[in-house]
């Protein structure tokens, strides 16, 4: 483990020495050389520091879906949780696409799987701690995963690909008198081992030990849903006091940690503060201002601050403009839009130009017209099924549609967006525009982003009931494959009553086979190809309306160090990040 860690300040060293040699790691520099060049951040470290202490503040204009690791799905609360949430792997703590290969974490090596894949056996370290100091053990790490997948709909948040696959009959943790035993197909030979039986083959397995479902968590600290409230740490950082929904979450160190078994995290500060619940031009002002240091949110600056940024050259050597890997786009909710010819309308009708100057243009992003970024094996940036001139939209394809789908004079929806997400706002309003051309009259209404999924637009009845035809939206990979992009959007094995990000519930059996083909296919050209035909079948069913291939605009403060743009996140690595406010 030492051998990795010596690893990440190597890097960093190296960075050093880059921004010495092109005169931004000197003193005489100024303030402003010091913290880089614009874009650096993409693509390098930017101040490069081994300094701890100082307190390191982040804002955010809405609140994490959840602090509870086992019921999260918001890229920046994955992010976030690993300052008091080990996982069993990790992506590697480095910039950009770098940060896509996996690593170790709590784990002594990578998992090993038999000949089929369809079991998977890994080892954790000994001698890990809770911030109580009693050992963590490979029978919590089994604990927290049944917790996650197997609640009756008690923790709807996160993702359920250990559900999915593992070769388990249901059951409710909550419910059981003896959860460990009913959950068997996770086996624990000893404290230290874990062995994973798979109902079918999945190369990929090792990925999803990436995720925060595997933080461990003593069965007897667990309270459900109020779990959240304040979670039992096992990494560098503690709650100070419960988290407050809507208020503040505040860490301070967790005494109990070894650095010496952390391979990802050198937590830097001594205190990390969250305030929650504050509007998004007021975060940007104090980003500037340097009155706090993070947008916990990860989408970069609003569009207000964006232009001014934009137009001042001082703050040029600040912001990083990363192409993220992640997709805007705007969900078709198929149940509501029902017939594929009224759904394709909506696809011919749309401004695509509008929708991608909404997004901010070029700063904002590439545009897209089909549904896997440039950077996963097997997408086709070029595919495009509903062209039109100048990305305007073709109307008289719209209105043929119409007439195929009996809605000759078009019809009226909602478009759901998020509350706190102007960009969210300015492409739902932009396609608004563009589809009152054929007839479509749509109704903007916005909704709290905490719970967007959990009892809005994911909630199958709440999308039904107040005829919530679209939605926006917005995507990063799980992992860097078309498997950990897309599956979860798009396989009808995804869809859930509630916490549902297959929002558009799109269920086509020819996808769902496809989907499933992959997990049993070993070659990654195999698998690119499939993802291929996915994407195609998509764009056919008119489900998802993509908008653009993201790129946000990231202001760095002087006074923050070790700052990288993550592609395995698409933000900022938050585990990097110090302060020096000397």
């Amino acid at each position: 483990m030492r051998k990795r860690t010596l690893g990440f300040v190597a890097l960093g060293a190296a960075a050093s020495i880059f921004l010495s040699a092109c005169g931004g790691g000197g003193s005489e520099g100024g303030d402003t050389q010091a913290n880089g060049a614009y874009d650096q951040g993409s693509t390098e470290i930017v101040n490069p520091s081994e300094q701890t202490g100082g307190t390191l503040r982040y804002a955010i204009s809405s609140d994490f879906d959840s602090t509870d690791p086992g019921d999260t799905y918001y890229g920046f609360s994955w992010n976030f949780t690993r300052y008091y949430a080990r996982t069993l792997l990790a992506f590697t703590p480095a910039p950009a696409n770098a940060s896509t290969e996996l690593t170790t974490d709590m784990a002594t090596g990578m998992p090993e799987s038999n000949d089929d894949f369809t079991e998977w056996t890994v080892k954790i370290q000994e001698g890990l701690k809770y911030e109580d100091g009693s050992e963590i053990t490979a029978q919590d790490i089994k604990y927290a995963i049944a917790r996650s997948n197997y609640n009756g709909g008690e923790l709807p948040n996160g993702p359920r690909y250990f559900e999915a696959h593992l070769d388990q009959e249901p059951f409710n943790v909550f419910e059981s008198d003896d959860p460990l035993a009913d959950f068997t197909a996770v086996e624990t030979p000893d404290d230290y081992t874990l062995v994973f039986h798979l109902k079918d083959s999945f190369s990929e397995f090792p990925y999803i030990l990436t995720q925060p479902q595997t933080a461990p968590v003593p069965l007897e600290s667990d309270r459900g849903a109020l779990y959240k409230e304040n979670v039992v740490s096992s990494g560098p950082y503690k709650f100070d006091g419960a988290y407050q929904p809507g208020v503040a979450l505040n860490l301070t160190r967790n005494e109990h940690w070894d650095a010496e078994t952390d391979p990802i995290r050198p937590a830097l500060p001594d205190e990390v503060t969250v305030e929650i619940g504050v509007d998004q031009d007021e975060i940007d002002q104090r980003l500037v201002n340097g009155e706090i240091d993070v947008d916990l949110s990860g989408v970069g600056v609003g569009p207000a601050m964006k232009s001014t940024l934009l137009t001042d050259e001082a703050a040029q050597p600040n912001l990083d403009n990363p192409l993220s890997g992640a997709l805007r786009y705007v969900n078709i909710h198929t149940p509501v839009i029902e017939d594929v010819a009224c759904r394709q309308a909506i696809m011919y009708a749309a401004d695509r130009d509008s929708l991608h100057r909404a997004w901010g243009g070029e700063s904002g992003g590439d545009l897209a017209t089909n549904l896997l970024p440039p950077t996963i094996p097997g997408a086709d940036p070029e595919s495009d099924l509903y062209p039109s001139t100048d990305n305007k939209g073709d109307l008289e394809a719209a209105q043929a549609k119409l007439e195929e789908c009996g809605e000759d004079e078009g019809f009226s929806t909602t478009i759901a967006v998020r509350d706190g997400r102007p960009n969210d706002v300015a492409t739902a309003e932009a396609l608004q525009e563009s589809l009152t051309r054929v007839g479509i009259q749509t109704d903007i209404q916005t909704f709290p982003a905490e719970d967007f999924f959990a009892q809005y637009a994911g909630s199958q009845d709440y999308v039904r009931e107040n005829n919530i035809g679209l939605s926006v939206s917005g995507w990063i990979p799980d992992w860097a494959t078309g498997y950990g992009f897309a599956s979860k959007i798009t396989d009808g094995d995804a869809i859930q009553a509630t916490g549902n990000y297959n929002t558009s519930e799109l269920d086509d059996p020819e996808v769902n086979g496809l989907w499933d083909d992959a997990l049993k296919t070993e070659d990654p050209d195999e698998r690119a190809n499939i993802y291929a035909q996915i994407d195609t079948l998509v764009m056919e069913q008119a489900a998802i309306l993509p908008v653009v291939f993201d790129r946000a605009m990231f202001y760095r403060s002087d006074e923050l160090t070790n700052v990288y743009y993550t592609s395995s996140y698409a933000m900022y690595d938050f585990m990097a990040i110090g302060v020096d406010r000397g």
